[in-house]
């Protein structure tokens, strides 16, 4: 692949095959994100689980103190008063089986996060095939299936985001924006990890960490000491 002199400029920066301590890994990644736009900052931690096992699979829900930069669109359903509680909490789409044929047969996606209660998730499944490939079924464990849909749009709109294993046993997450400062950057990234140290499942033995790396959405990758990081 054809690298621009501008990510060849930022891989000077970094030094191969070096693990980084979590603070300097930050301020790499930041002074690598060089494109014209405000970069998402991302991390990819590869872990010691095997997702084909389902006492080895993690997924869960944090809250990153800074937020993650970027506003997001929630789309909840729901009905009744329930209906009338999630546009009263800010939520940008608000519904039941009416948006059915919109996202399934016209393409709709112009959301960012499902939200449904309990007793609408006959209607979403229908749109499993749909969703759940995107990554955006609503999950009892994400906190996204919930009568309280209050508490649901608040902490989303904070900078609540998912996390779960790909199928290579990677998660991966957006902890900010190349705007953010070091410390902004740092302190999310830190609540990610205990996030996921705290999830381990007990089955997985060994190293649980494997590797952690830090990107930008233009810039090369930053490798983190993940033992510093358990």
């Amino acid at each position: 692949m054809k690298r621009g002199k501008k990510y060849i400029e930022a891989a000077k920066l970094i030094q191969r095959g070096t693990l980084y301590d979590r603070d300097e890994a930050v301020a790499l990644v930041k002074k690598a994100a060089v494109a014209k736009f405000d970069e998402t900052i991302e991390a990819h931690i590869r872990t010691g689980c095997d997702g084909r096992h389902a006492d080895q699979q993690i997924r869960g829900a944090v809250v990153l103190p800074h937020g993650t930069g970027k506003k997001v669109r929630i789309l909840v359903f729901a009905k009744d008063a329930k209906a009338e509680e999630a546009k009263a909490a800010g939520a940008d789409f608000v519904g039941g089986d009416e948006l059915i044929p919109r996202i399934q047969n016209e393409g709709w996606l112009d959301f960012d996060v499902v939200v449904a209660t309990p007793d609408m998730m006959g209607v979403v499944g229908r749109l499993g095939r749909v969703l759940g490939p995107k990554g955006l079924m609503p999950n009892p464990k994400a906190g996204t299936v919930t009568m309280d849909v209050t508490k649901a749009i608040n902490d989303i709109k904070a900078g609540k985001i998912e996390y779960r294993l790909d199928k290579t046993n990677i998660i991966h997450v957006p902890i900010g924006k190349a705007s953010f400062t070091e410390e902004q950057l740092a302190d999310n990234f830190q609540t990610l990890i205990d996030a996921i140290n705290k999830a381990r499942p007990a089955a997985v033995k060994g190293q649980f960490l494997k590797s952690v790396t830090l990107t930008s959405t233009m810039g090369p990758g930053v490798k983190v000491n993940p033992l510093k990081l358990a």
